[in-house]
């Protein structure tokens, strides 16, 4: 795993880009547009100021934490980005049904789009924001966070759109959190800014994947820094992560489409230079799931696929990825948490419809990357 650099204690303008390019990295391209996000969240920042970033073993024990996030379809979400207010008028809503304020902001994933809209919110509110997540990646459904592992409740949660609305959702479990949310998101227009999955400080130090925001911060310099150092940006950050390069190639054809809230479809990339006769599939529902590489399966959820732009080391989110990109995809091990048999039940390849178990990547096939 890559050293840390020092811990981030605020976010100002000048932060956003490495910790957007970062963030999509994490997001195993899924979580939404990151250059959507961060010219939102250098608004926000332009606006009122620079955030506060508090790590998660500094937050009291009493204190009311509260992830923010935008559910829906990435594609839908570049089409329709929040107007304004939606994410600043859930807490206000979620704080009142509550009967206390919220006293910290917290990340639901540390993905694009929803690595943004936790500054953005932080910025709108004045309250600090933690630098932890509840997924250490992106992941495309609700229940799928490390707060279920530790047993904490998704409800009350408060989805708000832009024409005012404002839904107070209390299911009887996460699964039904995500069920009955989808449906509203949907009704929404497919993408609803939402405030989930209250709890205490206490409870933030067991279920957060700690100083992810500091993380992303670091791969973002450091894939700035292979490109102008002229290194190769996929190889770099597959050594810092202990994680491999599966194919370097051209990608020929990519199939997606928009269904009940997610963007699901499949891409094939085929290799050139040391890796030419090969191609790999790649299935996605908002993040990438599974890679193939010439037929054999080389990487599954919950481990990381991301997709990098061959020469720039930009990440390629799966909404935007095109035919006749030159891309690397690395595949990065996750957070060990999910490897359990409590998270494999939760985010492994079977739940998403494949019948094979899930087998770490660091056991596959050695990297073939030349």
């Amino acid at each position: 795993m890559m050293p840390r650099s020092e811990r981030l204690t605020s976010i100002g303008h000048d932060d956003i880009d490495d910790i957007a390019r970062g963030a999509a990295v994490l997001g195993a391209g899924g979580g939404g547009d990151p250059y959507l996000g961060s010219l939102i969240a250098k608004h926000a920042i332009d606006v009122h100021g620079p955030v506060q970033l508090v790590a998660p073993e500094d937050v009291p024990d009493d204190a009311l934490v509260l992830p923010v996030a935008i559910m829906g379809a990435p594609t839908v979400i570049v089409e329709r980005p929040p107007a304004g207010d939606e994410l600043a008028r859930a807490v206000e809503a979620l704080s009142g049904h509550l009967g206390r304020p919220v006293t910290h902001i917290a990340f639901f994933e540390a993905g694009g789009l929803n690595s943004m809209t936790p500054i953005q919110t932080a910025a709108e509110t004045g309250l600090p924001l933690i630098d932890a997540d509840g997924m250490g990646r992106a992941f495309p459904e609700l229940q799928m966070v490390t707060f279920s592992l530790e047993g904490i409740s998704a409800s009350p949660m408060v989805l708000a759109d832009d024409k005012g609305n404002v839904v107070l959702l209390q299911a009887k479990d996460n699964v039904w959190a995500e069920r009955l949310a989808r449906v509203a998101t949907v009704e929404m227009g497919c993408s609803a800014p939402i405030a989930l999955y209250p709890h205490s400080g206490a409870q933030t130090k067991a279920a957060q994947v700690p100083h992810t925001l500091s993380l992303t911060r670091d791969i973002g310099r450091l894939l700035r820094g292979a490109r102008a150092e002229h290194r190769d940006p996929a190889a770099v950050l597959a050594d810092a992560f202990d994680g491999r390069v599966l194919l370097r190639g051209k990608v020929v054809d990519v199939s997606r489409r928009t269904s009940g809230g997610f963007v699901r479809g499949s891409a094939r990339i085929e290799g050139h230079e040391s890796h030419s006769g090969s191609a790999l599939e790649l299935d996605f529902q908002n993040e990438n799931l599974v890679a193939r590489l010439d037929g054999e399966l080389v990487a599954t959820v919950p481990d990381l696929i991301c997709v990098l732009d061959a020469d720039t080391g930009e990440p390629i989110t799966t909404e935007a990825l095109r035919y006749g990109f030159r891309v690397s995809v690395i595949g990065l091990p996750c957070d060990a948490r999910w490897r359990t048999d409590e998270g494999l039940a939760l985010v492994g390849p079977r739940y998403f419809g494949y019948d094979v178990d899930y087998s770490p990547l660091e056991r596959g096939q050695d990297d073939a990357s030349g």
